[in-house]
């Protein structure tokens, strides 16, 4: 079956076929592991994770790989500002090097909690600083590259097009804003490949310009050429990373080799909370383990990124969350109801059930239509242990859990409001409407008000 992928860098949504064989190559940008990843991050992980899911599901082996930046990254996207690694290490009192494995450990944590399939190839930037400096070597020989006092810039008038992914056009740019203004640039938009470290840096290694250390664009580049090949099919991250890090990536890799580095460019969209920007000084920034702590199972947050596309925003909010738990136990509850099942089902349902299903993710990750295809395997009245394999066999790409038991109980409720929910399902599921809203008026008695919905019931406190 064929499978179709939207391409940033085309605009398009185009048909996808490896560049080499079975294998599919992929590199995606990973964390800089200075803080806590957020929610947030973890989306676009999440749907790098259904796009790995969704090329197995269809037969093809991968070779992927995923940076851990722990070095190079400045605080802003220009080339200003502290490096991130350091300016956390001062504030926790630690060593970089203590900073980021400490994070890096929580980071893998969560993707243990979401079920996150991890690339093939995790790579970190100061494993790889040899490597960078030699990338950065063949762009001065290149004639892409030039030394100040300050760094080794990357000069974009060199390249016949630069902001072909984000469309930037920079005749009309001005400096200000990420375009700094620096008297030894050539342009205000060429950046830092290679900086010279000030004599009280932290983090800085011997090179042929003196103590650096190296710019944050330049170890994607470096890392993805060594093990993914001068051309590979797919590059992934967050919709964020367009305009300055992964054009600088383009810029980079055209500089070394000519090309454009990747044939596919795939970009996950930003996650809101309560219908705004997620924000430090709004009190908002929540991570996998607020939704652990509040009672939720973790995939209750995946299965809330499959009500809407990854090119889409999300809106993040506790009552959505408290929408898909539910919709996490109905799934199990269903899987578990027809595993439990002898009917026959005619294997031609059965196939037309996973064709559309398949043909859902096939077309650029169509979580949503997906879903829907599952929730008409899980509503179907006869119960059958082939539809419970179905789903099974879905849970491929959903990553889910859907065979866990559900934990009979209701975060931060009271055992009385508990039981009395738990009858109340009982009674619905037995179509006792009389009863399940005799149950439902005496939670509202007591401080509770139940709400139905097609995802599921959910409680909130008067």
């Amino acid at each position: 079956m064929k499978i179709f992928f939207y391409n940033t860098l085309t605009k398009t949504k185009e048909e996808f076929k490896p560049l080499k064989g079975n294998e599919v190559r992929i590199y995606t940008c990973g964390p800089t592991v200075y803080k806590d990843a957020s929610i947030g991050n973890m989306k676009s992980y999440i749907f790098m994770d259904t796009l790995r899911r969704t090329l197995k599901y269809n037969g093809y082996t991968l070779k992927h790989a995923m940076n851990i930046t722990d070095v190079g990254h400045l605080v802003s996207d220009g080339d200003d500002g502290e490096d991130k690694m350091i300016k956390s290490a001062k504030e926790e009192n630690k060593t970089p090097l203590e900073i980021a494995e400490f994070y890096t450990q929580k980071f893998f944590e969560d993707f243990d909690r979401l079920n996150i399939d991890t690339p093939e190839i995790i790579c970190k930037a100061t494993d790889h600083i040899k490597e960078m400096e030699e990338f950065v070597q063949k762009l001065i020989d290149n004639g892409y590259a030039y030394e100040t006092s300050s760094a080794i810039y990357f000069d974009v008038s060199k390249l016949d097009e630069y902001g072909i992914l984000s469309g930037i056009d920079l005749r009309n740019q001005k400096a200000g804003a990420r375009v700094e203004v620096d008297k030894e640039k050539r342009n205000p938009y060429d950046f830092a490949l290679w900086i010279k470290a000030p004599e009280n840096h932290i983090m800085k290694w011997e090179s042929p310009w003196g103590l650096c250390y190296p710019g944050w664009h330049i170890e994607c580049s470096t890392m993805s050429n060594k093990y993914l090949g001068e051309v590979f099919d797919i590059h992934t991250g967050g919709i964020d990373l367009v305009p300055t890090h992964h054009e600088n990536e383009i810029a980079q890799s055209k500089g070394c080799t000519g090309k454009i580095p990747a044939k596919f460019w795939m970009h996950c969209e930003f996650l809101l909370i309560n219908g705004g920007k997620m924000s430090k000084s709004l009190g908002n920034v929540y991570l996998v383990k607020d939704i652990i702590d509040k009672g939720y199972d973790p995939l209750a947050f995946k299965m809330m990124c499959f009500t809407s596309h990854y090119r889409n925003k999300l809106n993040f909010t506790w009552d959505a969350i408290a929408s898909s738990q539910n919709a996490l136990n109905r799934l199990r509850d269903g899987y578990k109801r027809h595993s439990e099942g002898n009917e026959k089902i005619d294997e031609n349902i059965i196939e037309e059930y996973k064709t559309k299903f398949q043909e859902a993710i096939n077309d650029d990750l169509n979580m949503p239509v997906a879903m829907s295809v599952v929730w008409d395997v899980v509503k179907n009245p006869n119960k059958s242990k082939q539809l419970a394999n179905l789903l099974l066999d879905f849970d491929k790409v959903l990553g889910v859990d859907i065979q866990k038991e559900n934990e009979q109980k209701n975060l931060n409720l009271p055992d009385e409001i508990n039981n009395l929910l738990e009858q109340r399902k009982q009674a619905r599921e037995n179509k006792d409407w009389s009863l399940s809203d005799k149950i439902r008026d005496e939670l509202k008695e007591k401080g509770y008000i139940v709400k139905d919905t097609k995802e599921g019931t959910t409680v909130e406190r008067i």
